[in-house]
């Protein structure tokens, strides 16, 4: 997604990395000890907060589809796809 967004122009590579290492010197200074296991969270958290600074997307509506996607992978068998149906959004996670 992020490489298809600076594709699209919603922001420059050099504003992505920024942004990812902000994201990553923010964790290590609340104790994240960067052992590899928290990189996808922090790549997550600054998409997130790229989308939200360049208003592609609200952190409202952001958190909306996070609680929609926790609902839905909730009610998913492993292995199936994740399938977003209108019910999702009406649960908070």
């Amino acid at each position: 997604m992020v490489v298809r967004l600076h594709e699209r122009g919603l922001f420059s590579w050099p504003e992505w990395a920024d942004t990812l290492a902000g994201q990553i010197t923010n964790a290590q200074a609340r104790g994240d000890q960067d052992l590899g296991d928290t990189y996808y969270r922090h790549w997550l958290s600054a998409l997130e907060a790229i989308v939200a600074a360049k208003g592609i997307s609200s952190a409202a509506e952001l958190e909306r589809y996070r609680g929609a996607w926790d609902h839905a992978a909730d009610r998913t068998a492993h292995g199936q796809p994740i399938e977003l149906q209108p019910q999702d959004f009406g649960h908070s996670g």
